[in-house]
């Protein structure tokens, strides 16, 4: 499904509705709710997490995790109990991960993922992710591949 977004608001809107979707579903998999943001640098992705984080009812501002590859947040759900935000881009080698526990978060299927630049780390993510693409198009438009 391709989704054009016209503006920061629209973006942000659409991570709001998908999460307030997936968060009152319960999770099917063996593993945690894995959502890949595939994208150029200021294509929309961390504007769309901050939107996810609303619809997950996270009232904390949310910044993309450069320089700390990930925050965490808690949830009042009886699906998820967590919401981590990953951000891979200043990842240089999979084996990074090691050090913040990545795959003990990944394998609990109460955690709820999302991680930026999943292809800086693809040798570990796993198949059941579900890979949004993001691409700038002219006047602030954004197209959302889902």
């Amino acid at each position: 499904m391709k989704v054009i977004s016209n503006n920061f608001s629209e973006t942000k809107e659409l991570g709001e509705k998908i999460a307030s979707e997936l968060f009152n579903c319960p999770n099917k998999e063996k593993t945690a709710l894995i959502i890949g943001l595939k994208g150029d640098l200021g294509a929309g992705k961390t504007t769309f997490v901050q939107g996810f984080a609303l619809g997950l009812g996270i009232k904390k501002r949310i910044l993309s995790p450069t320089f700390i590859i990930f925050n965490k947040y808690k949830l009042k759900s009886n699906n998820f109990d967590n919401f981590y935000h990953f951000d891979c881009y200043r990842i240089e080698n999979y084996e990074e991960m090691n050090s913040i526990e990545f795959e003990k978060i990944i394998l609990n299927p109460k955690n709820m993922v999302i991680i930026e630049w999943p292809e800086k780390i693809k040798k570990i993510v796993p198949k059941n992710v579900k890979i949004l693409k993001f691409r700038i198009l002219k006047k602030g438009k954004r197209e959302i591949n889902i």
